[in-house]
């Protein structure tokens, strides 16, 4: 790729007017699917899901009342992808995973604790170093797989759904839920590696913020 090329490409990722309309038009995606799941009765774990990582995208432009202080549109996008599979194709399989299965639950974990990490690192004064806040993601993706593990559980108990307690031996259910921890902690170290790799050096989510509200960050 030519030097001219690729400084256009780095222009463009780091478009502020263009980085705050697509974040808004995945919020909206993101909105729109926890208020058709609700309307519908249908999966309202993941319909909650999807009103968690919305109101998560929107507390920048909340709290500095500014709509152009939006999250990368990159983060917002991983964080929507395991809605959109399950929306465009729910029940398909690549190598016996299936897209609304596991690979959805890992992929969701590891977007909210990467929205996270990016909120503290470019909307306060917090500044980690790069060993740090890979383990940093990979500690909160481990802990939102906790968070989720739980919500399935209560789902399945009060919602009377079937995302843990699907008629299993105990056991199985617990050797697969401990294969899950597993699984989110690799995804978590993945978005580690993303968020220092990509979105500190490469996309420099800062330089797409308007700039009273970087200045607002430095000095806090």
């Amino acid at each position: 790729m030519s030097g001219d090329v690729q400084a256009g490409l780095r222009r463009l990722v780091r478009s502020r007017r263009l980085n705050a309309v697509l974040s808004w038009l995945f919020i909206l995606f993101l909105g729109g699917v926890a208020v058709w799941t609700i309307v519908t009765g249908g999966d309202l774990v993941w319909g909650g899901f999807a009103a968690v990582v919305a109101a998560l995208a929107l507390v920048p432009a909340v709290s500095f009342r500014e709509p152009q202080a939006m999250l990368p549109w990159e983060v917002i996008a991983l964080a929507s992808f395991p809605l959109v599979t399950r929306v465009l194709v729910s029940g398909q399989t690549i190598g016996g995973i299936t897209f609304t299965g596991r690979l959805s639950t890992y992929l969701a974990v590891a977007a909210v604790a990467l929205i996270v990490a990016v909120e503290l690192d470019v909307f306060t004064p917090v500044r980690m170093n790069e060993s740090f806040a890979v383990f940093f993601v990979v500690i909160a993706t481990m802990a939102a797989a906790g968070v989720w593990a739980v919500v399935q559980w209560f789902s399945d108990i009060y919602l009377g759904t079937s995302l843990l307690l699907n008629g299993r031996p105990e056991e199985v259910v617990e050797t697969a839920l401990m294969w899950d921890f597993v699984a989110a902690t690799v995804s978590g170290l993945i978005a580690g590696l993303l968020f220092e790799y990509y979105f500190r050096r490469y996309a420099d989510s800062q330089v797409r913020l308007p700039d009273e509200i970087v200045e607002t960050g430095e000095t806090q």
